[in-house]
């Protein structure tokens, strides 16, 4: 009895270490493999490359036109401020992202108040901050409070802001402005609102609620395009202007089913 149980527990004690150490293996690999499959699956950040083809195609739909190849030379990934770093994009790196795109400058351009002669002009930020609504452009400007203690941002929407008001703002020295494609373009036309420091614009693509952006909600949509055709495209083409797409790159509920025509 006592010889039959010995038998049995050296059995066990020759089979367990290797079942336990196969099982182990097993489980790791199981684990490598399911490593491989979360990371092949994962969404990645968009290239800037990727985003600006997006943009493009987003002008050409939205505009019912095909860029020239002769306009398409002059256009290229430096145009693009990379902003996709996360794609969860918590507003509160939003400060980061563009200090670093200002590069050790960014004190002088960002956060001095003074107007300097010749140098710096009345109403002309550096960074315009384009969304669809009042609520969303100062959602936005909490990721830029380390920037604008000293000289305030510039709130260019129509909700609870009367023109006047804006205008007599734009008269001190304005770095960072946010506000909606409507407002934006009528303080343009009317010469309140300067670009002649402007080198970047950051583009809000996150969807709203009901999965409408920037480039898809109807109205906001077309005015937005009217306001870049008017002051902004040309000095994309010349390199004097940066796009920096903050928010998923989605083609918006009217396109879901619909081919794209790929930029060409």
């Amino acid at each position: 009895m006592a010889s039959g149980k010995a038998k049995n527990l050296s059995k066990l004690s020759l089979r367990n270490p290797k079942n336990k150490d196969k099982a182990s293996n097993q489980n790791t690999q199981n684990s490598n493999n399911n490593n491989s499959l979360s990371n092949a699956t994962k969404p990645q950040p968009a290239s800037a490359s990727a985003q600006l083809s997006f943009f493009l195609d987003q002008f050409q739909s939205g505009n019912g036109i095909k860029i020239s190849s002769l306009e398409l030379e002059s256009v290229n990934d430096k145009c693009i401020l990379d902003l996709s770093e996360s794609l969860d994009q918590d507003v509160s790196l939003l400060g980061k992202h563009v200090m670093a795109a200002f590069g050790p400058s960014w004190k002088e351009e960002l956060c001095e108040k003074h107007l300097l002669d010749g140098k710096i002009d009345p109403g002309s930020p550096a960074i315009l901050i384009i969304s669809t609504s009042a609520l969303r452009s100062i959602e936005l400007l909490r990721g830029l409070r380390a920037l604008t203690k000293e000289c305030h941002v510039a709130k260019l929407f129509s909700k609870h802001m009367k023109v006047e008001e804006q205008v007599s703002l734009l008269k001190n020295r304005v770095n960072i402005a946010s506000g909606t494609p409507n407002r934006i373009k009528k303080l343009i036309d009317i010469e309140a609102l300067g670009l002649s420091r402007l080198s970047v614009i950051v583009l809000d693509t996150h969807p709203d609620v009901k999965g409408y952006s920037l480039f898809t909600l109807p109205q906001v949509r077309d005015e937005f395009w009217d306001l870049y055709k008017s002051y902004f495209h040309d000095r994309l083409l010349q390199g004097s202007l940066c796009l920096g797409l903050y928010g998923p790159l989605s083609y918006g509920n009217e396109l879901k089913g619909k081919k794209r025509s790929p930029i060409e």
